[in-house]
């Protein structure tokens, strides 16, 4: 029984499954996905649809799986000329955002599905979590998308705003909390400084930091919260 973190799969699904084979990935293990399912890369809907169909994968919502959603349940609705007239300029502006961000490939994935195979997907993308506090072995985990910007050391987690945990990026070089690992994606390890190993797991300060750029030519990777064992595809 394990328990496994990964993130920023980007329709990745090749790299997805195989991460899975590469994990052993069974009925008895959890496996912890941060967010940035969707976009960019060329399967997204089929990653989230193998998702859907395993009871101990937990996700997390990204800011790609924010904006996606939002513009998801406008193509779910009928088009019709008072939805037209109704479309509010807020949500044209997310569309267009979506779509330079990467959004055209789930688009794409989502208009092959049923009426039905649309609602339950969207409905799934709900039911996301915005972060997560796991206990392993003794240690504790904070798991979220992006970090926490803003951060205090008296600030509840139940304070952090969408835009603090979905968008904004940690410092690395500080230590968060002195009792627990603050586990995070959305930021490729490439970029973070005086990271001396480009596409791997950074784990340092009580960051986990496991986007290692599958979508942008580096690695799907996975950490093992039993021991911190690290797997790249």
């Amino acid at each position: 029984m394990s328990t496994y973190v990964i993130s920023d799969i980007h329709g990745c699904y090749e790299k997805y499954r195989q991460m899975l084979d590469r994990i052993h990935f069974s009925d008895d293990d959890t496996l912890f996905v941060l967010g940035d399912v969707v976009d960019r890369g060329p399967q997204p809907v089929k990653v989230l649809q193998d998702m859907m169909c395993r009871p101990n994968v937990v996700p997390l919502i990204g800011n790609h799986e924010l904006m996606a959603l939002t513009c998801l349940k406008f193509l779910t609705t009928e088009i019709t000329e008072e939805t037209i007239e109704h479309l509010e300029s807020d949500t044209l502006q997310i569309l267009l955002e979506w779509v330079g961000e990467g959004g055209q490939s789930t688009m794409d994935g989502f208009s092959g599905l049923s009426f039905e195979e649309r609602k339950e997907l969207t409905e799934y993308l709900g039911e996301f979590s915005l972060y997560e506090e796991v206990s392993v072995n003794g240690k504790e985990y904070l798991l979220v998308h992006a970090g926490l910007g803003n951060f205090s050391t008296e600030k509840p987690i139940e304070e952090y705003t969408l835009e603090e945990m979905l968008f904004d990026r940690p410092d690395y070089s500080r230590v968060y909390f002195p009792d627990r690992y603050l586990v995070t994606g959305h930021t490729p390890t490439r970029n973070i400084r005086n990271h001396t190993n480009p596409d791997s797991i950074y784990q340092a300060n009580n960051h986990i930091a496991i986007d290692c750029g599958c979508v942008f030519g580096g690695r799907l990777g996975a950490v093992c919260l039993e021991d911190g064992r690290e797997f790249y595809v």
